[in-house]
């Protein structure tokens, strides 16, 4: 279905003239409101290059879909044949943090890559996921009890982001006394990839990334004394066994589990959260209604990841010269600015694209969302995140029926990873009876 993007939707900044498109992302403008940039970008051709970023901005779900999954494309252009990145030209003080990233998944290709997501893979099979749900349950209602006497409370700060840290660091081994840390550490670790960042927050980062190393090493040490059912120990486990894993890639994966398996899911739940409040406002149905079946859980669990996620870059490197659908080509080692979240308002995957409609993934013919990412660096936490925004979705409209915006709304300015500042609610009264006792 065809649309024409409102020209005062755009942010002053916005210019797409010839195949370029020149726009700063921190127009407050933009980081707002990107949908309608992603619209004008879609009418134009879907690609251009974009002189902020320094790369071909891709909005089209065909195009982003298939460069996730086609192999002449890479996270990295390796400097090696292990598939390792080259960081020796990195700033000293940034030391700290890029130790880390050379053994993180998301900087490596294979082989290197091959291996340690093998190992990681055996950790998130789907049956040791859904052991998790009456434990992520158990943990909504618990921080729902807390903020139950209060008018008006701030759903992020008190319900979207201590829960998916208190799974997550259960789900690794990390004690849930060190929440504040990790969200501390972690949070100025994923400043980092914020564009124009500033050379404060990449001193914060690698302050971060030491303290948060070193508090790692002396967990993994614990771990070795003591073993658990838990996943540090699962990968110690391998670490000695035929030397399938060290102790900087150990620290590195349990970094990037626990900074990409609680940053994106707060995000995802607060913008959850805020699209189905602004849904039910004009539908007239309440949010409860939306998980009366399993079947309608999943539905609009699935639009809300379409609708409003919370990544929405997800870079590549050319590794081999390409040429694109449409005659556009790139050298070895030019970058492509895959727009994850504009692919999931094409109008030529979804019928009305700019329209929230739970139901939409009832029918499985749907595309799929575009939301992690797809190939060989599909999100491997993928299954973790729909449970925890289906269960943390449910139990707050359940035991929340009242529930409704107490202000407006806005977004941080870190456009590419989009999330509320702060998401102020009444909650109304709320049902004292939870199925599930904390934990």
């Amino acid at each position: 279905m065809a649309r024409t993007t409102d020209p005062s939707a755009l942010p002053a900044s916005f210019r797409l003239e010839a195949g370029r498109l020149s726009l700063d992302p921190s127009d407050p403008d933009f980081f707002q409101n990107p949908y309608p940039v992603y619209a004008a970008l879609i009418e134009a051709s879907g690609t251009a290059w974009w002189d902020n970023i320094g790369g071909l901005a891709v909005a089209r779900h065909d195009l982003v879909s298939s460069i996730l999954k086609d192999r002449r494309f890479g996270r990295i252009v390796p400097s090696d044949a292990a598939g390792r990145p080259d960081f020796s030209q990195k700033p000293d003080h940034l030391r700290a943090f890029y130790a880390l990233e050379s053994h993180s998944l998301l900087e490596l290709e294979p082989p290197t890559h091959t291996r340690l997501r093998a190992l990681l893979t055996k950790a998130f099979v789907s049956r040791r996921i859904e052991r998790l749900a009456p434990q992520i349950a158990a943990i909504a209602d618990q921080l729902i009890d807390e903020f139950a006497d209060h008018e008006t409370v701030d759903l992020i700060a008190a319900y979207a982001s201590p829960l998916p840290v208190r799974v997550i660091a259960d789900l690794i081994g990390l004690p849930a006394s060190a929440s504040d840390h990790l969200l501390d550490w972690s949070h100025r670790m994923v400043a980092m990839y914020t564009p124009g960042r500033s050379l404060d927050a990449e001193h914060a980062a690698n302050r971060a990334a030491e303290e948060f190393a070193a508090f790692l090493r002396e967990i993994v040490e614990e771990k070795r004394k003591r073993p658990a059912d838990d996943l540090i120990s699962a990968l110690i486990a391998a670490e000695i066994e035929g030397g399938k894993l060290d102790r900087d890639e150990l620290i590195s994966l349990v970094v990037l589990l626990l900074n990409a398996g609680h940053e994106a899911t707060v995000h995802q739940i607060g913008n959850g959260v805020k699209t189905i409040l602004e849904w039910s406002s004009h539908a007239g149905d309440a949010p409860a209604s939306l998980f009366s079946t399993e079947p309608r859980a999943e539905a609009a669990v699935e639009e809300t990841l379409r609708f409003d996620p919370p990544l929405h870059l997800f870079e590549r490197y050319a590794l081999v010269p390409v040429e694109l659908p449409g005659g556009v080509t790139l050298a070895r080692g030019e970058k492509v600015a895959l727009l994850l979240a504009a692919a999931n308002r094409d109008p030529a995957a979804y019928a009305d694209p700019d329209v929230f409609i739970p139901r939409r993934f009832l029918d499985r013919s749907a595309k799929t969302v575009t939301s992690f990412g797809g190939g060989i660096h599909f999100c491997i936490g993928a299954p973790l995140a729909r449970l925890e925004l289906k269960i943390a979705l449910e139990r707050l409209f359940l035991r929340c029926p009242d529930l409704h915006l107490a202000a407006t709304t806005s977004y941080r300015n870190s456009w590419h990873f989009h999330g509320l500042e702060t998401l102020q609610v009444m909650a109304g009264l709320v049902d004292r009876r939870p199925r599930h006792s904390p934990p």
